[in-house]
């Protein structure tokens, strides 16, 4: 028999769980209409890459937030293939960007702002990566804890695409930017492969 006190502290944990993703699913909102503005300003491909990677992160923390409400299995398996399809097109999107910036060597501007918004990304993600992690494990939730790693990568993109961006700004490293891009593509098509495996859905 559960005792109350395991009850309460399930419940706890779980609104935990539901605080980290609306957190995540907030800062991801936002950071997209930020990244778009940069992106578009300063012609960049990595943050215009890292921009469509946080769109496709708000779909994950919705697949989350479902499973915590106790959302069906098919819907979640659905929503899953559907992220798995976003992360296929950005690979693609991407690829073409970054093979042209390179073929055609092209100079985006530097770009202050991307440098500012990806370091506070960057610490934003590895914190709540942790919190989630931690938090998946207690709760003995798989979902919440493999999130949490999703999380934690998006830190890692953070921290390349804030390298490119400064590389190009301080340096005019102008190829640093789309290379960028291109450990986005890497890391998209990873994800989708991961989304797509049969052992995923079981």
């Amino acid at each position: 028999m559960t005792s109350p006190s395991s009850v309460d502290r399930v419940g706890r944990l779980r609104r935990r769980g539901f605080l980290l993703e609306w957190i995540t699913l907030v800062w991801n909102v936002v950071g997209v209409i930020i990244l778009a503005f940069l992106a578009i300003t300063a012609s960049s491909t990595a943050l215009a890459g890292f921009g469509l990677d946080s769109l496709i992160e708000i779909g994950a923390s919705t697949v989350v937030l479902w499973e915590l409400s106790g959302t069906g299995e098919q819907r979640q398996r659905r929503a899953l293939r559907l992220i798995g399809a976003a992360f296929i097109a950005l690979a693609v999107y991407l690829l073409v960007q970054s093979a042209v910036a390179l073929i055609t060597q092209h100079h985006p501007a530097g770009s202050i702002g991307g440098i500012v918004w990806t370091a506070f990304t960057a610490v934003t993600m590895f914190t709540l990566a942790s919190l989630k992690t931690r938090t998946g494990r207690a709760l003995g939730n798989p979902v919440l804890e493999t999130e949490g790693h999703v999380t934690f990568i998006d830190g890692l993109l953070a921290v390349t695409v804030l390298l490119g961006v400064t590389l190009n700004t301080l340096f005019g490293w102008w190829w640093a930017d789309p290379l960028a891009g291109l450990v986005i593509v890497y890391y998209a098509v990873r994800e989708a492969v991961e989304i797509f495996k049969p052992h995923t859905h079981k």
